[in-house]
């Protein structure tokens, strides 16, 4: 028969056991939601969804896990925390997570994957009488030589499991690395498709949107033209996706929204034509925001416009105001603000 022993100090035991209680539950209420993609719009023409947030992080924490909980790719969060290592941002460390997204410009329905924003948004039809809901993932897309293509597709097909058949280039240029590949790899940890694909029309059906079995790459130009998805995420989607949904594949780096007469601005690296992201030129930049704003006159901060251009981070910022014209022709005209944009004008025809 075992006895029990008691501790000397059975305060100070009761006292340890609280702390850790409050630890787990700190853990537990910092842990994102597992809905925390999905999101319902108040109004049909709402076009910002999600919210920017802060973390501290603690000693366990690299930026690829925390990426992977809070729905983003591995650069989204490395980009907006400049000087924290990834592999080891410490404990204590005030972390920012972009979790604020302007929806993509055009039809909202299917999906769109946003090359720039390595991003994907998914439209479900809203039932009658139902609210209206946006899902959004973060995806990896096509390197170098592997670009995926823009334009609009459809799936024309699921697969749960799937079988990967390497194409004879991409065996090719790993036996040329010294990596050579099996001309067929079945399903398990193995697999680099993941556990579901959907295969899509473009490219008489070479390129997919599916799973993968190296979640940290997911956010990066690393495929061979496919949209990967982390696992948890693949799993969620690939049940809501009929066959024959419509999917759109766009670059677009520049995003702007109205909000209550704001102009907010989201900027993401722009993606050339090999799939890889560059330094934004911020005179194009700054034609796209004009164009975005098209005919709407607007008094526009363009030093700190510019400044968001060039960060590229994804962050939103606040850029801008819609500006009233005076009605009454005959009152004395006054002098037009700083930096007051219309579609006939240039960002430097505003910017001195």
């Amino acid at each position: 028969m075992e006895t029990l022993k008691l501790s000397a100090n059975p305060s100070g035991r009761w006292r340890s056991l609280v702390c850790q209680c409050l630890l787990v539950l700190a853990f537990l209420a910092a842990m994102p939601c597992a809905n925390a993609t999905t999101y319902t719009l108040p109004k049909a023409d709402d076009t910002v969804v999600g919210e920017d947030q802060t973390i501290i992080t603690v000693y366990e924490d690299t930026l690829y896990d925390l990426a992977r909980a809070y729905s983003l790719g591995s650069e989204e969060l490395i980009r907006v925390n400049p000087g924290v290592d990834p592999w080891l941002p410490g404990a204590g460390k005030v972390l920012v997570v972009p979790g604020r997204h302007i929806l993509p410009p055009g039809p909202h329905e299917g999906i769109v994957v946003n090359l720039p924003e390595h991003r994907l948004y998914y439209y479900p039809k809203p039932k009658r009488g139902g609210p209206i809901e946006i899902i959004t993932y973060p995806v990896s897309i096509g390197k170098m030589d592997w670009r995926t293509p823009l334009g609009v597709t459809h799936v024309i097909q699921k697969q749960k499991d799937p079988t990967w058949y390497p194409p004879e280039s991409v065996r090719k240029e790993h036996a040329e690395a010294g990596d050579p590949l099996p001309a067929k790899v079945g399903p398990g940890p193995d697999n680099p498709l993941g556990a579901y694909a959907m295969r899509l029309a473009a490219g008489n059906g070479t390129y997919l949107i599916h799973g993968t079995n190296n979640p940290i790459a997911v956010g990066l130009a690393v495929t061979h033209g496919c949209i990967r998805m982390y696992p948890d995420d693949v799993s969620a989607l690939f049940p809501l996706i009929p066959v024959g949904t419509p999917v759109r594949l766009i670059n677009q780096p520049v995003k702007v929204a109205w909000i209550d007469g704001e102009l907010l601005l989201e900027a993401h690296p722009p993606v050339d034509a090999q799939g890889q992201s560059f330094e934004p030129n911020i005179d194009q930049f700054s034609d796209l925001l004009s164009a975005a704003v098209g005919n709407t006159t607007v008094a526009i901060h363009w030093d700190y416009a510019r400044e968001v251009l060039q960060k590229a981070d994804g962050v939103i910022a606040t850029v801008g105001l819609e500006a009233e014209l005076p009605n009454d022709p005959a009152a004395p005209p006054s002098p037009p603000p700083p930096a007051t944009a219309t579609a006939t004008e240039t960002p430097d025809s505003v910017s001195k």
